[in-house]
């Protein structure tokens, strides 16, 4: 049951990130611009922090587990979240990518996006609710840690898996990172425009 705690982490937390997303894209970019070693420091060092922010927020998960839902409430928060991910991105979408870096600046910005990640709030909100409620995962502090490290390997496999298709994507094409920025505008305001379009069906077509 350990193991199948750890490997729920672990692909949960994969799928999470296969979504083009913020941490993903970053990934990319710094592939593109520095090469794989700055781009696995920039991954470990996310990796680290995502291990701890997914731990809190499952402890969070496990109570929110006992008492009412709030799925009505993440909804709304999400929809103004991918909102506003949406209008920054769009925003910056003509921001050309930095081209140079000091020698700790991935490590530096993988801690930083580790803490400023929002969108894993929601996520594991959800499915660390779901994945108690239905006891697919063992509870209590020791459980989380080996949840958290699954989550942590997941984050690491995702964005390592992001960073070898950009390499072999450089090898064949020049990366724009406007058409990059304006399709990850798009994506988020997709995704805000559908948790608005889910409440109005449920307030205005399944509740009637």
């Amino acid at each position: 049951m350990i193991f199948l705690t750890f490997f729920i982490g672990l692909i949960a937390n994969f799928v999470g990130y296969v979504p083009p997303g913020n941490i993903n894209l970053t990934a990319v970019q710094i592939t593109i611009n520095r090469g794989m070693k700055q781009v696995l420091q920039f991954i470990i060092a996310f990796s680290c922090v995502e291990f701890f922010f997914t731990f809190f927020i499952m402890l969070a998960a496990e109570w929110l587990s006992q008492q009412v839902r709030l799925d009505t409430i993440i909804d709304w928060v999400m929809v103004v979240l991918f909102g506003v991910l949406g209008a920054i991105t769009w925003a910056h979408r003509k921001q050309k990518a930095q081209k140079k870096y000091s020698e700790h600046d991935s490590i530096k910005y993988g801690i930083l996006l580790g803490f400023l990640n929002p969108m894993q709030v929601p996520f594991w909100m959800v499915t660390g609710t779901y994945v108690i409620t239905h006891e697919w995962i063992l509870t209590g502090k020791l459980a989380l840690i080996i949840f958290s490290l699954g989550s942590a390997g997941g984050a690491f496999l995702a964005l390592f898996v992001y960073a070898k298709f950009a390499k072999y994507i450089q090898s064949k094409f020049e990366l724009s990172t406007r058409v990059i920025n304006t399709s990850v505008a798009i994506l988020f305001f997709s995704f805000s425009a559908y948790h608005v379009f889910k409440q109005m069906y449920l307030v205005f077509i399944k509740h009637h």
